[in-house]
């Protein structure tokens, strides 16, 4: 599947739709260069969760953690910063990511050996001032 975002005004739209095609999925693996806008798009998502106060992004905390009366917990990971899967692991991070919860990381290659099958892989690329997004279930 692939979501294309032109502007800011996109982003509920667009938001939305990735809502309605997630389907049982609830891990999902965000890929992309810095400034590609990641944390944007998920905020976005988190609003269409139901989140009214997003805290932005988690890059200092690591992980944000929401509670949506629609969708339940949710954790919002920016995993830039951690240096070895051993510091994931002392933060809580494969606790969290098997909680049953939405999980949406950023950064995620830090972590994939702790990530489990049929993690949805989300790639996210510019193109001039466009942001596409590409979803496909890992193995």
């Amino acid at each position: 599947m692939e979501i294309r975002i032109e502007s800011l005004t996109d982003l509920p739209f667009a938001a939305t739709q990735f809502l309605e095609n997630m389907g049982d999925a609830k891990i999902f693996a965000f890929h992309a260069e810095m400034g590609t806008g990641k944390t944007t798009f998920i905020t976005a998502l988190l609003h269409a969760m139901g989140i009214k106060e997003v805290e932005g992004s988690p890059t200092y905390s690591l992980v944000n953690i929401y509670e949506s009366e629609m969708f339940g917990s949710i954790y919002h990971f920016d995993l830039f910063r951690i240096e070895s899967e051993e510091e994931a692991l002392d933060i809580g991070v494969e606790e969290m990511i098997y909680s049953d919860s939405f999980c949406f990381i950023e950064w995620p290659d830090k972590i994939e050996r702790l990530l489990p099958e049929g993690v949805v892989e989300v790639r996210m690329r510019k193109e001039g001032d466009v942001r596409i997004l590409q979803l496909a279930i890992s193995n």
